[in-house]
C-alpha cells in the first residue's frame, strides 16, 4: 500500500487526535502522521523535508496572521498541497482559502467520513471544497497584493515581519532570533521593499489584509 507522509498543523491537542484517527482509519497504518502546534514548529519540519504528500493547517495557528501561514506556504513550497481546516466556516473564509491557493478546506465540525474522503481526494490530485465555497466573495485587490508580498518573503523573513507587526524593537528581534541587530536591519529593509511599504505601520496593515474574515 503507497505510504502518505502528512503533517498536522493544529494548535488544539484534541482536534489533532481526531484528525489520527480520522486518517489512520482512512489511509490505513502506512500512512506516516507527523502533528505540529505552531507556524515555527511546521516551518521546522519543513527545513527538514520538503516532500511531504500534504499539511493540513489549520487556520489560527499560533504565529501566523489569518490566512499568513497558507500564504508563506504555497510561496516556499508550492510542491506541496495544503489543506486548511478551521472552526470558522462562513463562505468567506472557505473562498478566501481557496484565493490565498489551499487546495481544499475541511470545516471542523465535519464527520470523519467527510475528512477521510477529503484528504484522499487531495491526495490523488483533486480539490475538495463545501459547499460554501461557490458562494459570491470577492478578494479585494489589496487582499491579493498582501498575498503577492508575503508570498516572497523567505521564512526567516516571515518572522521578522510578524515581530514588527507585534510591536518588536529590532534589538528584540536579534535577540529572539539569535542574530545580529545589523542582519535584522537588513531583513526589514529587504521585507520593506517586497511589500512595497516604508514603515512599520504600513507592513502591519498589509498583514491584517490575510486576516480570516476581512474587515468590514
Amino acid at each position: 500500500m503507497v505510504a502518505y507522509e502528512i503533517l498536522i498543523a493544529d494548535d488544539h491537542p484534541l482536534f489533532r487526535s481526531a484528525l489520527q484517527q480520522a486518517l489512520t482509519m482512512g489511509l490505513g497504518a502506512g500512512a506516516r502522521l507527523v502533528e505540529v502546534a505552531s507556524i515555527a514548529e511546521l516551518e521546522a519540519r519543513l527545513a527538514e523535508k520538503t516532500d511531504w504528500d500534504l499539511v493540513l493547517l489549520d487556520l489560527n495557528m499560533p504565529g501566523a496572521y489569518g490566512f499568513s501561514g497558507l500564504v508563506l506556504l504555497r510561496g516556499q513550497y508550492p510542491q506541496i498541497p495544503v489543506v486548511m481546516i478551521s472552526a470558522q466556516e462562513e463562505a468567506a473564509v472557505v473562498v478566501r482559502a481557496r484565493e490565498f491557493g489551499a487546495s481544499g478546506f475541511i470545516p471542523k465540525s465535519s464527520s470523519l467520513e467527510v475528512i477521510q474522503k477529503a484528504v484522499r481526494q487531495v491526495l490523488e490530485g483533486e480539490v475538495w471544497w463545501p459547499p460554501q465555497s461557490e458562494e459570491a466573495v470577492s478578494l479585494s485587490s489589496e487582499a491579493k497584493a498582501a498575498s503577492a508580498g508575503l508570498a516572497s518573503l523567505t521564512p526567516q523573513q516571515f518572522r521578522v515581519l510578524t515581530m514588527v507587526c507585534e510591536g518588536l524593537l529590532n534589538k528584540q528581534i536579534a535577540y529572539e532570533l539569535s542574530v545580529s541587530e545589523a542582519t535584522v536591519k537588513a531583513h526589514v529593509t529587504a521585507i520593506f521593499r517586497k511589500l512595497g511599504v516604508r514603515t512599520r505601520t504600513q507592513a502591519a496593515l498589509l498583514l491584517q489584509q490575510l486576516e480570516s474574515v476581512p474587515a468590514a
